[in-house]
């Protein structure tokens, strides 16, 4: 069985810049132990998983070495290379309001240009200081 993946670069215009991470599109489910061995093998701080299930997809990630709960330039490359893409097809928008159901779930606005996928979600600021350079 051949399974395509992906290596993007997050948070750039330019190759060999940003985030590198890796992104799986797999048309059923696979264990974690599997995932796993994928990702150690890709050797990139992340690789998304998007699995396609009868009620919907999940996406998990993974990086060398454990399962993470999230993970940001991860999620943007999967947009990238897939749910941008084929919602806009689908519903024939550029630009979209999503939200995923589950315990890590929320709104997330989802806008295409050109072969860029543009994401925003919530944001809380945790902390503000100065630095004394």
């Amino acid at each position: 069985m051949r399974i395509e993946i992906f290596q993007v670069d997050a948070f750039t215009e330019e190759s060999f810049r940003g985030n590198p991470a890796a992104f799986c599109l797999l048309p059923g489910a696979r264990d974690s132990s599997w995932m796993q061995r994928i990702a150690r093998e890709m050797n990139l701080p992340e690789t998304a998983f998007l699995i396609s299930r009868e009620e919907g997809f999940d996406l998990r990630w993974f990086t060398p070495e454990v399962e993470v709960e999230l993970c940001g330039h991860a999620t943007l490359a999967s947009a990238h290379c897939c749910l941008g893409p084929c919602w806009a097809k689908k519903l024939g928008k550029g630009e979209m309001l999503a939200y995923q159901a589950s315990a890590r779930g929320g709104w997330l606005r989802v806008r295409l240009e050109g072969d860029r996928v543009l994401l925003g979600g919530r944001a809380v600021t945790v902390f503000r200081g100065e630095l004394l350079v």
